[in-house]
Formats: C-alpha cells, structure tokens, sequence
C-alpha cells in the first residue's frame, strides 16, 4: 500500500524522528530475522547454564488451536539461576511462559523439571506435584477480598489451614503487606498489587517462578521495587526465576542469562550482561 498521491510504501512504526534516522518496526522485523544466522545449539544453550539444569525445555513446538507459534525451542536454567526472554512484539515471549505452564497447545517437543517429564502435566500438577509458579502479566488480584485473603487462593491447592498457615508466613516476609492484611486488595498502589501476585505465587513455595512482564503498566519507583523482590527471591531464598520483561534492559540487566527470541525461534543467548553489550540486540531492543 502506497500514500496518497506518492509511490512512497508506507511503514509501520510510530512515526517520530526523522525519516532518515527513525528505525520503524519493520526495521526491527528485518533486522531482528538475521540473529537467527547465529542461533544457538543445545550444547551452547548447555554449557551457558554452567550445571545441572532445573529446568529443561527441548524442541518445543507449541501453540493455540492450530496455530504454531513456538518451532522448536530450547531453554535450560539451573536452580537458584534468573533467565529472561526478550525480542519484539509477536515473537512468542509469553508463550513459552504459557507452553511450560500448561497453557498451550504442544506438539512437538519436552519440558522437564529436575529430570522428570512434566510436558503433558496440567497446570495445577505443575504447580502442586513440579514447583512451578506462574505470576501472570495482567492485574490478577481479587479486588473486593482483602489482601490475606489474596494470598489464601494462593494456596487452594493445600487445604485452608495449610494455605492459612503458608499465608501467615509469607505476610512475616513483606509487612508491607502485613499492614493492609485486612483491607481490599483494590486499596493498594500498582506496586503494591505486584508485590501481592508475587507473595500469592509463594504460597505453594514453588522452586521456579515464571514472571510475565514485572514492569508493565508500572511507574519507574514500582519498577525498582519489583525488581529488588525478584532479586531478593534469587539471591536470598534461592528461586528460580524465567521471565519475559519488555524492558530489555531492565531485565537484561537483573537477568543471569537472556534469550532473544525472534519468530518462535531463540535467536541469541548469553549471559545477560553480554547481550547488553551486544550491538545488534542493543540497536534493536535497547534503543542504542
């Protein structure tokens, strides 16, 4: 498609900057395509790791329906190890989050924790029998219950005096939340809602937490927080933690390794500060 009254293609893109220095999402579409010349085997996708993995995710082919929006992934992270995806829009992020939850449709390929195949688990084995907690991107609170009682349907899987008790503790950890146990969860502040999805996903004491976008919708003090929560969660009580943070470098920049994934394929990965370094992934996710 052409404008009016010019032979001149129309791009897509938001359209600031100049014509001769805007980069549009075109741009990064094409550019982001020729990463995958330097995809990476399993055995580097191995040896990034540096041990035994926790998690293992080999040839995933996965989607919704018929359609195939994962061809052939691979991912390996150890115990106690952070990993972030990134890539642009459409890329698949969030459904390799969704695919190792339960959440899509596999065709093709295996999920393993710990050595055990989980690949065909629904989520709430997953959750209960594997150790794997989902913190989902959109604001998943209950509004109208009060914030201890959030963190009970963290729980609904262990009985209510369990899920009572694991709550107790988890309010010992944040008293930020502790002080507004009592009151709606819809009186909190952005982060503060955050930080309850977070606390729910603890409840079960999972070994892995997938974290979808951490930063959306948040203000730069928020972001900061949630980020010192997650790292807290690695560094302190040795969580394992995949995420997907569309502030590349935000996550890049908290992550132990990274992955860019372009059209359902990983492109790239390194250890994060290395794709930080990268100039290809910073020109196209970092704004440099």
């Amino acid at each position: 498609m052409t404008g009016e009254g010019t032979d001149t293609p129309r791009i897509s893109g938001y359209g600031f900057g100049k014509v001769d220095t805007i980069v549009t999402a075109d741009d990064v579409a094409r550019e982001a395509a020729l990463l995958a010349d330097t995809a990476p085997s399993r055995d580097e996708i191995a040896a990034l790791v540096g041990g035994p993995p926790l998690l293992t995710v080999d040839g995933l082919v996965a989607g919704y329906g018929k359609m195939e929006i994962l061809h052939g992934i691979d991912l390996q992270i150890a115990a106690g190890q952070s990993l972030c995806l990134v890539g642009p829009n459409g890329a698949g992020k969030s459904t390799v989050l969704h695919s190792i939850y339960g959440f899509t449709r596999i065709m093709s390929g295996s999920i393993a924790m710990a050595g055990q195949d989980v690949t065909r688990l629904p989520a709430s084995a997953k959750l209960r029998d594997a150790g794997i907690a989902y913190i989902l991107q959109d604001n998943s609170v209950f509004p109208d219950m009060s914030v201890e009682e959030n963190l009970w349907m963290g729980g609904y899987l262990m009985g209510a005096s369990a899920a009572k008790a694991a709550a107790q503790r988890i309010l010992a950890k944040y008293p930020r939340l502790a002080e507004r146990r009592a009151q709606p969860a819809r009186v909190l502040s952005g982060g503060e809602r955050r930080l309850l999805e977070i606390a729910r996903a603890l409840v079960m004491d999972p070994k892995i937490l997938l974290v979808d976008e951490p930063s959306i919708g948040l203000e730069p003090r928020y972001i900061d927080m949630v980020f010192e929560i997650l790292a807290d969660l690695q560094r302190k009580d040795g969580k394992t933690i995949l995420m997907v943070e569309q502030n590349a470098r935000k996550g890049l920049e908290f992550a132990d390794l990274g992955y860019v994934l372009v059209a359902g394929r990983i492109a790239r990965a390194g250890r994060g500060r290395d794709l930080l370094a990268d100039p290809a992934v910073a020109r196209l996710f970092l704004g440099g």
